[in-house]
């Protein structure tokens, strides 16, 4: 197997669709095998639980939150039977309109794209190592908690 399986957690602001390009260039090993790719990317809302937000910090563990991430990336690689995965996630001060997340999967056949992709953006919302906290329109401090699945 030639997976790649990137994993970036970043605090630079960062363009989806260009760091998708690139990374489909570097899968030369796999010309030819991949039928299917399947894309999430997840932007910040300026808005939250019926709140105008101005602005999202979101933190990390870095050891701890990339283990997890290599951690999920290896299930859905195993688990749909995947080609590569690809995460990207911004941490630190982000604002609306921001991307946030940059999730990929690549397979021979679109239904183990679509679910590989799907398990790692559904497991990084609920269980991945990451704490955010809102500033609202009023100047107000919160935590969020975590989502349920596909919310």
């Amino acid at each position: 197997m030639n997976a790649q399986l990137k994993i970036l957690i970043t605090e630079q602001a960062f363009n989806p669709w260009a760091e998708l390009q690139a990374y489909e260039q570097s899968l030369q090993a796999l010309h030819g095998q991949c039928g299917a790719a399947a894309v999430f990317v997840g932007t910040m809302r300026d808005f939250n639980e019926g709140d105008g937000v101005k602005a999202m910090f979101l933190e990390h563990y870095p050891q701890m939150t990339e283990k997890y991430l290599q951690k999920i990336s290896l299930q859905a690689l195993n688990e749909f039977s995947l080609l590569d995965t690809l995460i990207i996630h911004r941490v630190g001060e982000i604002l609306p309109n921001d991307t946030i997340v940059l999730t990929a999967a690549w397979s021979a056949h679109r239904a183990a794209a679509f679910a590989g992709c799907r398990l790692l953006i559904e497991s990084l919302k609920t269980q991945a190592p990451f704490w955010k906290h809102e500033t609202l329109n009023d100047n107000t401090m919160r935590w969020v908690e975590k989502n349920t699945p596909a919310e």
